[in-house]
């Protein structure tokens, strides 16, 4: 009995420590940088197997002072992101260079997070597509010729 009121206790005391509000909510900054993506998802669409697996994510920093990405990080291996070395400045465009192994037959769904100071520190997003087998992406690549010759 003791051991279960013990327990218990331990449960409770847990239980309204995470209850309680953090002291240090982040300040609302007016000069803040502000990410404005030119889309929310970055969409791959159907593409063939062992094709050029890099995308551009785009974005304009719409805040008030520079924008600076500290981190940008894959939810796996085959998902790799490349950041901007430099601040981008207010009303400047930047890119984030995402590369997909298309090696792997099928649809995937990955995502691509970017740690900054904006004012929305953390931003998650979301990447997707389908990776056609070898038959499927002869047909695509025979579909686009004919449309380029037309």
């Amino acid at each position: 009995m003791k051991k279960f009121a013990l327990i218990l206790c331990i449960g409770f005391l847990g239980f309204t420590m995470n209850a309680q509000e953090q002291a240090t909510s982040k300040k609302n900054d007016e000069k803040a940088p502000i990410f404005k993506f030119e889309t929310e998802v970055l969409n791959y669409g159907e593409i063939a197997h062992n094709s050029d697996g890099v995308r551009v994510l785009k974005f304009t920093n719409v805040g008030k002072s520079p924008l600076i990405i500290t981190n940008v990080k894959g939810s796996c291996g085959c998902t790799v992101p490349t950041r901007p070395k430099e601040p981008i400045m207010p009303g400047a465009q930047g890119e984030i260079q995402v590369k997909y192994a298309t090696n792997r037959i099928g649809p995937f769904s990955k995502t691509v997070t970017i740690t900054s100071n904006a004012k929305r520190s953390t931003v998650v997003i979301p990447v997707k597509g389908k990776v056609l087998n070898e038959k499927d992406s002869a047909t695509l690549l025979q579909k686009k010729k004919t449309v380029v010759s037309q």
